[in-house]
């Protein structure tokens, strides 16, 4: 039996297996010579070379889970947690954007039964046995089978694996292996490239798909923590978990992970784990079984019109923003702020989230990184030691909640008048479960069809700042809110779950 698990939005498939599907057919039907003649040597030929030299060191996997049940068919994961108090197993708390949605309950474990049997595949990468699959396809497994392409089964034990990127490794003891595939170089490949994508769809191994590459650098899409995929139009299907997405030279671009689709098949939208990451996760896995990555103890947002108003931010400027520091990372000791917008990293340009959270998870932990900041409109060069992030456990870790006495507060007349606040009390505390430190009021009630509610605010979010001013009681809040006119935008600086992010509320 071969699984498939619907991981975000409207339903994008982690696919349990290989990836792979019949060819798209844009070979057309042209048969003149002056056809021919104009079509790529590749299209003319055909790919019979390349298949050859890939398709044995493409690998299936059955995998028999002792707790298959554990196998969501929901999304993934609940809200990918912030940097320094989150529940643990999400997102890469330090620097990580904030989640926008309320937590998705755990899926109901059915009844004991027949342990799970599920597909996948796998790529060679070493003589030594090594096998890079994604951690989705052998996560609980009791017992994982490797079919060779010349049918040669072994058992495999798992080396390491890394949840946040969706990648692990296995390994065989087995002779005359296949060669391995070599690395494509990242920095070469282009939108529009031929590509091909190899495994075992729906179980029919060495099964070889042709397509493009749609796009790069595709990120939150919600299928990992650290996502910069290639996108494909390479059929791919349950069972391609794991296989290879390969360029016109046979080197790996990527490893097959997710689909995007509405029916659960191939519908043209495909996900591969680009080289650029694989290379150093798998590399770090088969050395010592597990991953370090650099930190630098921030919250990062991406920017919106209206906070780029507030923030002073030029139009048509990239870059990210800064909705909290922690106090013992690197970046508060460096002189970062709350509001900071990065603009560069290292002499390269910032576009957006999972650009910088990807560069800063790659840097060599206690290296000095040259951070270029935008700080009320002017720009600063900040050096930042790279300190190795905490584990979640660590992260999640919170002090005991104080007291304090809860009252009500009479709405402003103007844009946040759909709001009603009050103090964190201690059984506000617990059920949010807030670090001990957390200041401001939360929000117990959010007007429908209001801009406050147009704007994304919820019932539990903690208003910590408002236009700018620190908000620590009841008092400031209505203080800070008595300032807004009536047509006024506000920006809050919100805590929602662990993660603090910033909200423009415009009026209508």
């Amino acid at each position: 039996m071969m699984n498939h698990r619907i991981v975000s939005r409207h339903a994008v498939f982690m696919v349990s297996g290989v990836m792979l599907t019949a060819f798209v057919g844009f070979l057309g039907g042209a048969t003149s010579s002056s056809a021919d003649a104009a079509a790529p040597a590749a299209l003319a030929q055909g790919f019979s070379e390349i298949v050859k030299k890939v398709t044995p060191a493409v690998v299936n996997i059955a995998v028999t889970g002792g707790e298959g049940g554990r196998r969501e068919r929901g999304p993934r994961r609940p809200l990918p947690p912030g940097p320094f108090g989150e529940p643990p197993g999400g997102g890469p708390p330090g620097e990580e954007p904030p989640g926008m949605e309320p937590p998705i309950p755990p899926p109901i474990p059915g009844p004991p039964g027949r342990p799970e049997q599920s597909a996948g595949s796998g790529v060679v990468i070493d003589a030594q046995g090594h096998i890079v699959t994604n951690n989705h396809v052998v996560e609980n497994a009791t017992q994982i089978t490797v079919t060779l392409s010349d049918k040669r089964e072994f058992q495999a034990k798992v080396v390491g694996t890394d949840p946040k990127t969706d990648l692990a490794v296995i390994k065989i003891d087995a002779p005359n292996l296949p060669a391995p595939l070599k690395w494509a170089e990242y920095e070469k490949l282009q939108v529009g490239d031929l590509v091909l994508a190899v495994g075992s769809p729906f179980g029919l191994s060495s099964t070889v798909t042709l397509g493009i590459i749609s796009a790069l650098g595709r990120g939150n899409v919600g299928i990992a923590d650290y996502e910069d995929f290639v996108q494909t139009d390479a059929a791919i299907n349950p069972g391609n978990s794991g296989g290879a997405l390969v360029n016109m030279n046979g080197d790996l671009i990527g490893i097959n992970t997710a689909i995007f689709s509405r029916t659960g098949g191939s519908e043209g939208i495909g996900f591969a784990i680009p080289s650029s990451i694989a290379l150093d996760i798998v590399d770090s896995l088969r050395k010592s079984g597990k991953v370090v990555r650099g930190w630098m103890g921030i919250a990062i947002q991406e920017i919106t019109p209206a906070l780029a108003k507030s923030f002073k931010i030029p139009e048509q400027r990239k870059g990210v923003l800064i909705s909290d520091v922690n106090e013992n990372g690197p970046s508060s000791a460096a002189g970062l702020k709350r509001g900071d917008v990065v603009i560069g990293f290292d002499e390269k340009e910032i576009q957006n989230v999972s650009q910088l959270r990807n560069m800063v998870a790659r840097t060599i932990v206690g290296r000095t990184a040259r951070v270029k900041v935008l700080r009320d409109g002017k720009e600063q060069i900040i050096m930042v030691k790279v300190g190795e992030r905490p584990s979640d456990e660590v992260l999640a870790r919170r002090e005991p909640a104080p007291g304090s006495t809860p009252e009500a507060v009479k709405p402003p007349d103007n844009v946040l008048a759909a709001l009603r606040v009050a103090p964190i009390d201690p059984a506000a505390m617990s059920q949010l479960n807030l670090p001990a430190k957390t200041a401001g009021v939360v929000i117990n009630q959010v007007e429908p069809g209001s801009p406050a509610e147009a704007a994304g605010l919820q019932r539990g979010d903690v208003i910590q700042e408002v236009n700018h001013e620190t908000i620590k009681s009841l008092e400031d809040y209505q203080k800070a809110s008595a300032k807004i006119k009536k047509e006024e935008m506000a920006v809050l600086l919100l805590s929602r779950q662990g993660n603090n992010l910033f909200v423009a509320v415009n009026p209508k």
